[in-house]
């Protein structure tokens, strides 16, 4: 593997070298074009780790949700922050160790600081709620208390790593982790897992996560490796609603297998020729966001793995086909709040496509399509994307207008996903490396789509 991405690397040098429309002085390394295009990742890495810096308090480790600039450069914060944010910032601190932007005790401290304040948070049945101040850990109540199953699936997954990268630290967020009970968010006559449960109102969603191929299974896949829900439930996701359901965007095709005694419906859908399972909107995010973690292009070679090397492509030819300059279609911050964007084609119930484009999706393609990855963060620079902390968060390609805003969330993604580009999969690694992240593997490896 380390050959065959040496040899990526070195090609993709090639390629950016004869792009005339590259700036010649990112491929000024002394020490050649491998050396270049690594400095190019760790340039961005480190400006995106500042968010971190400059935006989590230091008293409780918990980092803003956001921070927006106005047309005067004036800064506005949001002090609140989620369980998402909280594993992708701990994660995002991991990575900038691994990337040598901090050192290993300064890295620990960060982390220790946040599992304190972990512990102290106010829970539902070990389950965090999905906001909370960053000065304090205190419920931030304004948006109601609500219990996200898929944004505790990320804080889980933050808290595994963390673990598995500091022993030292593994106890304390080990027992947080299996405090978390996914069992009060199941529901066994469903076999799927509820959205959450409103804690203010008594009550849960009234729609379970049913798409298999969405960010949530991230919290599927933990509950199932801490034996909180039966491995029956992965097989209960639909791969694509069943054909009758003619709401959907396109008749899916494909056949019925069985795996573990449940019959499973593997059907796809298609596009200029290429077969894939949809995502519900067809955002970049619901597609590749799980394999920060989830080792799916090496164990789910023939369903996940291969479904995340579809839905890179189709992006990159769907937005060549609308025109757009540059690709990359996921929810972001837009000027006047929070959207989301995706290639419509590629969703269940598509979201709309308008030429918003948002950084965070070229870098969780990086193991996938990485040629197209490096030229496409090229011409996001060319939009006046890069700021003091990296990309800004959004950029309308047609309009090329720039959301000045940075979401924690997007600069977690982009931090993981750098991290685990250039040190061979470490993020995964740490994650599998638990029993929490083992266990489950076999899921990963049997099934095979109607794709191929």
């Amino acid at each position: 593997m380390y050959l065959l991405k040496k040899f990526t690397i070195l090609f993709l040098a090639l390629i950016l070298t004869i792009s005339a429309a590259m700036p010649t002085s990112s491929l000024a390394a002394p020490k050649g074009k491998e050396v270049a295009l690594s400095k190019q990742l760790k340039a961005v890495s480190k400006k995106t780790y500042r968010y971190f810096e400059d935006f989590t308090v230091e008293k409780t480790g918990l980092p803003y949700d956001a921070v927006r600039y106005n047309e005067d450069g004036e800064m506005t914060a949001q002090k609140h922050t989620s369980p998402t944010n909280i594993g992708m910032y701990m994660m995002s601190t991991i990575a900038a160790e691994e990337t040598g932007l901090i050192s290993r005790k300064e890295s620990i401290e960060k982390i220790q600081t946040t599992l304190n304040s972990l512990e102290d948070m106010k829970k539902w049945n070990g389950l965090f709620y999905n906001w909370y101040n960053t000065s304090d850990g205190s419920l931030y109540t304004d948006w109601g208390e609500f219990i996200s199953t898929v944004d505790n699936g990320w804080l889980s997954a933050g808290l595994i790593v963390v673990g598995q990268a500091y022993p030292e630290l593994y106890e304390q967020s080990n027992e947080i982790v299996q405090n978390m009970d996914y069992s009060t968010l199941y529901t066994p006559e469903v076999g799927q897992m509820r959205g959450g449960y409103d804690v203010a109102a008594g009550s849960y969603t009234a729609h379970h996560y049913g798409a298999f191929y969405t960010e949530p299974r991230i919290a599927s896949y933990i509950a199932i490796g801490k034996g909180d829900v039966p491995e029956e439930h992965w097989w209960r996701m639909f791969r694509t609603m069943p054909e009758s359901w003619d709401w959907q965007q396109q008749t899916p095709e494909g056949y019925t297998t069985t795996y573990d005694g449940i019959d499973v419906f593997e059907g796809h859908y298609s596009y200029n020729g290429k077969k894939y399972v949809p995502s519900w909107g067809g955002s970049m995010f619901e597609a590749l966001m799980p394999q920060l973690v989830l080792k799916e292009k090496e164990l789910g070679k023939d369903a996940l793995g291969l479904n995340n090397q579809r839905h890179a492509e189709i992006q990159i030819e769907y937005a060549k086909e609308q025109g757009y300059a540059a690709w990359g279609m996921s929810p972001a911050a837009t000027p006047d709040g929070y959207s989301e964007f995706a290639a419509t084609p590629l969703g269940t119930d598509g979201y709309k496509s308008d030429g918003t484009v948002t950084p965070h999706a070229t870098f969780l393609t990086l193991d996938y399509t990485p040629i197209e990855a490096f030229k496409n963060i090229q011409q996001l620079k060319r939009f006046d994307t890069y700021g003091k902390y990296g990309f800004f968060d959004s950029v309308n390609v047609e309009t090329g207008e720039v959301t000045n805003a940075y979401l924690a969330l997007d600069q977690g993604m982009i931090m993981v996903s750098i991290a685990n580009y250039l040190h061979e999969g470490v993020i995964q690694d740490y994650f599998h490396s638990s029993e929490i992240g083992k266990a489950p593997e076999e899921l990963l490896k049997k099934e095979t789509f109607s794709i191929k």
